[in-house]
C-alpha cells in the first residue's frame, strides 16, 4: 500500500473527556508492550512512537519532562473515534526484555518495530492501514519505516526534525553553551560519530562525556546517518504544522521538509514548543519550564485537526 498522506504536527488538544480505559498490547512473546485505548466506534488507528531518550508511553521521562504528551493525544484522538497504540520502545519500561541493553539499538530496529506494531494493530482493530505518529526522534523513525509503506497509511510526524540529527544537535548545543571550548569539543565529536567513527571521548568535559558516552555511539551513528528531507521526498499530499515556539526543533526544520516536499500544506502554530505546551512568551526558562508541569493541557484544537485529518484521509481510500 503507497503512503498517500503525511501530517508534520508539533502540538495536541484536550478537552474534558472521560476517556476510555487503555488496554494492554504485546508483541515478540510480551518483549515488546504498549497500551491501546480504542473508543466504542472507531474507524482509524494511529501507532505513536515516543521520542529521545528514556521517554515512555505517555511521552514522560526521567529527565523532567511529566506532562504525558502522549496520553493526552491519544485520548483527545479516542474522543474523535481514532485508536491509538502508544508504545514503550525496546530496551525501555514494558519493552525491556526486548534488549539486553537500550542502547544497543539502531533506528532502523525501531522502524522494524513499527512494522510489527502494525501488524498487530490491523489484526486487533481490522483497520486496513494504520498511521504512523512519531515525536522529534520518532519522527526520523516513523520516516524511516515509510520506505517500507506496506500497511501504513501515512505519517503525523510531531516536532520532527527535517535535518540530519547531527546538525539539530549542534545547533541545540550552540545554544546551550555558546562559543567555546565545550563547543569545540561536541562539534569535533558530532563530525567523528556523522563519519561513522567511535570518538574517544575521555578528554572531553563530563557533560559531553554523558551525551557522548561509548555505549551510546553506535546509536548516534544509526540516527546521524539519515537525512529526513530525502526520507520524505515521495510522500504525496503532505500537510506540515509546525510550533514557532519550540525550542528543540525549529521552523526551519518544518520548511526543509516542505520544500522537500512540495506538495505539503505548512502551518505554523505560534505559540507550541516542543512538548506540546502553550508558550506565550520568547522566555527560553518559562518556555521549558512547562515539561515539568504534569496538570498542564495540551494547545487547544490540535488533537480534533490530526483525528480531522485522518478521518478525512482514510475515507477517501
Amino acid at each position: 500500500m503507497r503512503i498517500t498522506a503525511l501530517v508534520v504536527v508539533v502540538f495536541y488538544t484536550i478537552t474534558a473527556y472521560a476517556a476510555p480505559p487503555a488496554t494492554e498490547v504485546h508483541l515478540k512473546a510480551g518483549a515488546l508492550s504498549a497500551a491501546m485505548l480504542r473508543p466504542d466506534t472507531s474507524s482509524a488507528a494511529v501507532l505513536i512512537i515516543p521520542g529521545s531518550g528514556p521517554t515512555d508511553r505517555d511521552g514522560n521521562n526521567r529527565l523532567g519532562v511529566k506532562g504525558s504528551p502522549y496520553k493526552l493525544l491519544a485520548e483527545g484522538l479516542a474522543r474523535k473515534g481514532v485508536t491509538t497504540v502508544r508504545v514503550d520502545k525496546r530496551g525501555m519500561f514494558g519493552s525491556s526484555r526486548a534488549a539486553a541493553d537500550a542502547n544497543a539499538v539502531t533506528i532502523g530496529d525501531y522502524a522494524g518495530d513499527v512494522h510489527a506494531w502494525v501488524k498487530v494493530i490491523r489484526e486487533q482493530t481490522g483497520v486496513p492501514c494504520v498511521w504512523v505518529a512519531g515525536h522529534s526522534e520518532g519522527g526520523l523513525v516513523a520516516l524511516l519505516s515509510s520506505q517500507n509503506p506496506d500497511g501504513l497509511c501515512g505519517l503525523i510526524l510531531l516536532a520532527s526534525p527535517g535535518r540530519p540529527v547531527g546538525e539539530v544537535l549542534r545547533e541545540q548545543l550552540q545554544l546551550g553553551l555558546g562559543k567555546g571550548l565545550m563547543l569545540q569539543q561536541a562539534s569535533s565529536t558530532i563530525k567523528a560519530l556523522e563519519a561513522g567513527h567511535h570518538p574517544n571521548v575521555n578528554s572531553l568535559h563530563p557533560a559531553l562525556q554523558q551525551i557522548f558516552a561509548p555505549p551510546m555511539q553506535g546509536f548516534l551513528i544509526s540516527m546521524f546517518s539519515y537525512d529526513p528531507a530525502r526520507l520524505i521526498a515521495e510522500f504525496h499530499k503532505p500537510v506540515i504544522l509546525q510550533g514557532e515556539r519550540d525550542l528543540q526543533v525549529s521552523v526551519a526544520d518544518a520548511k526543509r521538509l516542505k520544500q522537500a516536499a512540495p506538495a505539503a500544506k505548512l502551518v505554523l502554530l505560534p505559540d507550541a514548543n516542543h512538548f506540546f505546551k502553550v508558550v506565550k512568551s520568547a522566555d527560553i526558562a518559562a518556555n521549558a519550564a512547562t515539561y515539568s508541569k504534569p496538570g498542564v493541557p495540551l494547545a487547544p484544537g490540535t488533537a480534533d485537526k490530526i483525528a480531522d485529518f485522518v478521518l478525512a484521509a482514510n475515507s477517501t481510500e
